[in-house]
């Protein structure tokens, strides 16, 4: 498979179950726990396809993808929404407490992840670390005021926002790992920010 079509799968992975998510929702009734089903399915199928092309399950989206079957699978069994709401919270905040407990300890979490594409200095990495933790803890205190405060659609709304949200976010750190890339290649095009996890 050639780049640009593995990237298109790359982006079908990352974003499809929660774009189904939402059109579900108000295609259907705003029917929270339909559209719930579908983010579950369609979770599982974004799983499977990104194993049979690329071979692997990559970390961000088998993470997103299980927090996913968890709590819309404890939302269809309980018949429950608050879970699905959760979904976010909990996932932002795993993924916070992953960099930023990492770098409290002296490890390097996405240069871990990423070390072997990105070849930046140390202190590089603690900074974009940093950056992507506290962007998550946003996300994910922002997700419990507006999930516990705010009407169904509303919070779908939220929901939906934060997947261009997520996009921008990492767009934005573009720059930042652009001035501290070391020793790029020939013909090396702009590295590609991390995937935030929506």
């Amino acid at each position: 498979m050639t780049g640009s079509h593995a990237r298109w799968v790359r982006v079908a992975v990352d974003y499809g179950a929660p774009i189904a998510f939402a059109i579900t929702f108000y295609g259907f009734g705003r029917n929270l726990f339909l559209a719930t089903g579908v983010l579950v399915v369609a979770s599982m199928l974004a799983l499977l396809v990104g194993f049979i092309v690329e071979r692997r399950l990559a970390p961000m989206p088998l993470i997103a993808g299980g927090f996913a079957l968890v709590f819309g699978g404890l939302t269809l069994v309980f018949h429950d929404a608050s879970f699905v709401k959760m979904k976010i919270s909990f996932q932002n905040a795993a993924f916070a407490a992953a960099l930023l407990g990492g770098l409290a300890l002296g490890k390097n979490p996405l240069k871990a992840l990423l070390g072997a594409s990105l070849k930046m200095a140390d202190a590089a990495w603690r900074q974009l670390t940093l950056r992507y933790g506290l962007y998550f803890v946003a996300v994910a205190i922002a997700n419990e005021v507006i999930w516990r405060t705010q009407s169904d659609a509303f919070w779908v709304n939220f929901r939906t926002a934060l997947l261009p949200l997520a996009i921008v976010f990492s767009l934005s750190q573009t720059p930042f790992m652009m001035k501290h890339l070391q020793k790029p290649d020939e013909g090396d095009t702009a590295p590609e920010p991390p995937d935030p996890g929506v």
